[in-house]
This record gives structure tokens, C-alpha cells and sequence, in this order.
């Protein structure tokens, strides 16, 4: 039965204070879903812990379990998460990376392989900073280019790389994400996939970063700190630390088609199954879809432990042995998705959706809501270093107010998605800003130093963006915060002191020379 009143929100705020303060997203949302629990059945009143567990068990985790959409996204989840074990462990992208740098002659060739290396190995945005790093981190000290701006490439090609492809471990998350907010709100006009799809122009954060490091390696236009370690850097001196190699596989039999073989088996399975359906001109159901795709990485994961066996890199037993750890490594996030999901059932039961709803009704401007919902999921994900348990939290709350008030919906899960990004970019606890240092083997607070001015303007031309959005709501916007981010680039690196001295060091020797 629906209260829809004030106290409807309880299990939320819970979920938020609790995550926030133990920065642990599982600890928060367990919290937060127990509590609803106990108001929905009285049992407050009796402070019975077991009967509580009990019951959440039995009528609120498990229904989810059960629930078929729900059942094939985290089959589909544990497939890709072995497919990504198998490789990070093939040593494959070390022997994909290396190849691309036989060419790299100069700095910007340099920063521009190392930041398609990101790009390619989207599958991993947690593997890619621990495979892209090692390769370039010789390089980038050979032309003199500092190990922060390798960590700051990494990371901007890493998550942001990620959050924008449909059918990797991202996007089926966030889709899952999605759709139980459909259903909740009984919307059948649109589905996760079209929701998906219709946020990326949205995605202002994820496509400001991947475009701001070929511009500032194009035209040499680093600022704040970053300039300041780049002319350490151009003497030779490294802000390096310990080194990594023990935690990256190497095999001298590795091959670069130990990445492209495999994917390339993954679009070929995906057309065959879903061409005569007429995808992608034509709709899909999710359950196709997600087979589909749990076949295609299956596939693709018994190519690659095939051909790690034909060259002598892993025995059959042995990749099979990582497969199945990596399917194991992907509990953590089913996990979050089931109390995820949970809280959801919950607070629709106790009205947490209506009452937002009716609030927002009251007079909350909907043309607020994509820059309120990116400030929101920022401060969240910077708090927690967790992008996903972000989203978790705050689509929940975003959905809903934007289907009752008629906000752009595509818009506002764009500023989610944005500003959980965002926040976990600036966050110097977050998984990738450790992993991106730890890759390019600089410190982690060098790295978070010289990456944060960087994230900071992205973030303030993404805000601006969400209030123009959420008031046109036009897909081309993106254009237009792309011009302002190249603009304003070109303004700070004119003004940063360090960037002025070492062009009149060039001029003064091209001069004698």
C-alpha cells in the first residue's frame, strides 16, 4: 500500500548516508532495502531482526532472483565477465598495444596510439588502464612525456570509453537499471535498449573526456598542474612509482589476434542471430538480444581459449579455470543489481515514486532536472569512488520525476550516467583514478592533482549542457559543448605560465639553431 508521504523516502536516505559514510554502495543499498522491509511489515515495532531477514529474503530478494528480464541480464553479465578475465590474462592486449607503437615516432603520435589503444580495448575499463600502461609507459619516458599525462589518457578512455557501448558490462547494467523503473512505472512505449541508445548524445562527461586528449595533444595545450609535470617531465625528471609488471600476464607467445580473433567471432555470432531478425533496423526483444549476446561472448571466449592453447600460452584447463574466475568476479555487481532492484520493489510499495512525483508536480521546474540529477549522481560517485552505485541510486529517483513532470527523459539519464562519471573522475578513491596511476606507474595523487582541472571543466561545460537539454532537449547539443571545450582549452593554456615558458625556450632555440 502506497503512503505516499515523506516517510516513503526513508529507505533511501538510508541507502544514500549509509554508502556515503562506509563508502560502500552494497553496505548502503543492503541498509536501505532492510529498512524498507521492516516498515512495509510492521516490524520496526517488534525489532526482530530475523523475522525481518527472513522476510526480505523470502518476498523481496528472491522474487528478483526468479524474475526472468532480471535472470538474463546477470547470465549475460557473467558471460562478459569472463570473457574480460580471459583477456586481461591472455596477454593479448600487450601484444595488440605493442604493435600499435612500431609507428609512434613523436609526442603526439604517442598520445594519440595511446589513446586509441583505449578506445579499442573497450571491453575492460578496469583491464585497460592495467593493459594500455605498461605499453606506453617506455615510450612516454623515452619522448620525455610525463607519466601523469599517460594516467590522465588512460583514464579518459577507460569508464568514459565504457558507459557509451551498449553491449558490454556497462551498458547491460544500466539497461537492467533502466528497465526495472519501466516496469515500475508500467512503461511499454520505450525500452531499455531505446532508452540507452537515446541517452549517448546526452552523455556530455563521457564525450568531453574522450575528445579533450587529442586536443590537448594536438595542439600541446596542457594547463594547471598537468603543464607544470609535463615541463618536469620534458627534462627527463618522472614522478614514477613502483613498478607493476608482476601484476600484468606476459607470454612471449601472445598475439595481437588474441583481440581482434575473438571479436571479431562476436560480430559474426551476433549477425548471424539477429540479421534475419532485421536488428538493428529493426527491434528486438531483450530476451533475444541477451541471448544473443550471452552466445556471441561465449563464442568468443572459447576462440580465445582455443587459440591461448594452439600457441602455448594457456592450457585448455587453464583457460577454462580463468574463464570461470572471471564469471565468479562478476558477483560483486549481481549483487549490487539484485539490491539494486530490490530497493526499487520497495520503495514503489511504499510510495517513494508517487511522492517524488507529487513533489515534483508542485512546482520543480523541468527543465531543472537533467542539471540537478548531474550535480546529484557527482557528489555520490565522488564520495563513494563508485560510478555504478551511483546509477543504482539514482535512477531510482531520476525515472520517475522525469516521467511525472514530463522532464526530457533521454536527457536526464544522460546527466545520471554524466554525472556519476564525473564524480568518479574526480575521486581520488575511485577503482579506475588507483588503476589509471597505478597502470602508468605514476603517483595516485599526482595523477588526481593533474587530472582534476581537466575534469572539473569538462564537468562545468557538461552542467551548462544539462540546463540547455533539459530546456531544447536537442540530441546536437554535444556540438556546442564540444565547441566550448575548445575553446576554453586554448584559453587556459594561453594563460598557464608554464606553457608560455617553454614555447619562448622554442622560439629562442629554433633561433640559434
Amino acid at each position: 500500500m502506497e503512503q505516499t508521504d515523506i516517510t516513503s523516502l526513508i529507505p533511501i536516505v538510508i541507502t544514500l548516508i549509509i554508502s556515503l559514510a562506509t563508502r560502500n554502495v552494497v553496505v548502503g543499498l543492503f541498509a536501505g532495502v532492510l529498512s524498507g522491509v521492516a516498515m512495509l511489515n510492521g516490524l520496526f515495532t517488534t525489532l526482530d531482526p530475523f523475522e525481518t531477514f527472513g522476510v526480505m529474503v523470502k518476498s523481496y530478494i528472491s522474487p528478483q532472483l526468479t524474475d526472468s528480464y532480471n535472470a538474463g541480464v546477470i547470465v549475460l553479465l557473467v558471460f562478459i565477465g569472463g570473457f574480460v578475465a580471459l583477456m586481461e590474462k591472455s596477454g593479448g592486449g600487450l601484444a595488440f598495444a605493442e604493435k600499435v607503437t612500431l609507428w609512434v615516432k613523436s609526442k603526439f603520435q604517442a598520445q594519440t596510439s595511446a589513446w586509441l589503444g583505449g578506445i579499442i580495448i573497450f571491453f575492460s575499463d578496469l583491464g585497460t588502464p592495467l593493459i594500455v600502461g605498461p605499453v606506453f609507459r617506455p615510450l612516454f619516458d623515452k619522448l620525455k612525456i610525463s607519466r601523469q599525462k599517460l594516467a590522465f589518457i588512460i583514464d579518459s578512455t577507460s569508464s568514459p570509453v565504457a558507459i557509451l557501448i551498449p553491449f558490454i558490462g556497462w551498458g547491460v547494467y544500466i539497461m537492467g537499471l533502466i528497465q526495472k523503473e519501466f516496469t515500475a512505472l508500467n512503461v511499454t512505449d520505450i525500452t531499455d535498449w531505446d532508452a540507452f541508445l537515446g541517452a549517448i548524445p546526452y552523455q556530455f562527461y563521457a564525450i568531453l573526456a574522450i575528445a579533450i586528449v587529442p586536443l590537448v595533444a594536438l595542439k600541446k595545450l596542457d594547463f594547471g598542474p598537468m603543464a607544470k609535470a609535463e615541463a618536469i617531465a620534458s627534462k627527463g625528471e618522472l614522478h614514477a612509482s613502483s613498478d607493476i609488471s608482476k601484476e600484468i600476464f606476459t607470454h612471449k607467445n601472445a598475439k595481437a589476434s588474441f583481440v581482434w580473433a575473438p571479436l571479431l567471432v562476436m560480430g559474426a555470432v551476433l549477425v548471424f542471430m539477429l540479421a534475419p531478425l532485421g536488428f538493428p533496423f529493426e527491434k528486438v526483444s531483450g530476451s533475444v538480444f541477451r541471448s544473443a549476446l550471452s552466445t556471441a561472448y561465449f563464442f568468443a571466449a572459447f576462440t580465445l581459449i582455443i587459440l591461448m592453447a594452439m600457441n602455448k600460452v594457456r592450457s585448455l584447463s587453464d583457460g577454462i579455470s580463468v574463464y570461470m574466475k572471471g564469471m565468479g568476479n562478476m558477483m560483486q555487481v549481481a549483487i549490487i543489481l539484485i539490491l539494486a532492484w530490490t530497493l526499487s520493489s520497495v520503495a514503489k510499495e511504499l510510495g517513494a515514486a508517487a511522492y517524488i512525483a507529487e513533489q515534483a508536480q508542485n512546482g520543480f521546474p523541468y527543465w531543472l532536472v537533467p542539471a540537478v540529477s548531474f550535480l546529484l549522481a557527482a557528489i555520490i560517485s565522488f564520495a563513494t569512488g563508485s560510478s555504478w552505485g551511483t546509477f543504482a541510486i539514482m535512477m531510482h529517483l531520476v525515472i520517475p520525476t522525469a516521467i511525472a513532470i514530463d522532464a526530457p527523459l533521454f536527457v536526464c539519464i544522460g546527466a545520471v550516467l554524466s554525472g556519476g562519471l564525473f564524480g568518479d573522475h574526480c575521486s581520488p578513491i575511485s577503482e579506475t583514478t588507483i588503476l589509471s596511476s597505478t597502470g602508468a606507474g605514476c603517483d595516485q595523487f599526482e595523477h588526481f592533482k593533474t587530472q582534476l582541472p581537466y575534469a572539473l571543466l569538462n564537468g562545468g561545460i557538461a552542467l551548462v549542457s544539462f540546463l540547455i537539454a533539459g530546456i531544447f532537449d536537442n540530441p546536437l547539443i554535444f556540438i556546442l559543448a564540444l565547441i566550448a571545450q575548445v575553446t576554453l582549452v586554448v584559453t587556459l593554456a594561453k594563460l598557464t605560465p608554464e606553457n608560455t615558458f617553454n614555447k619562448s625556450k622554442l622560439v629562442a632555440g629554433n633561433q640559434l639553431g
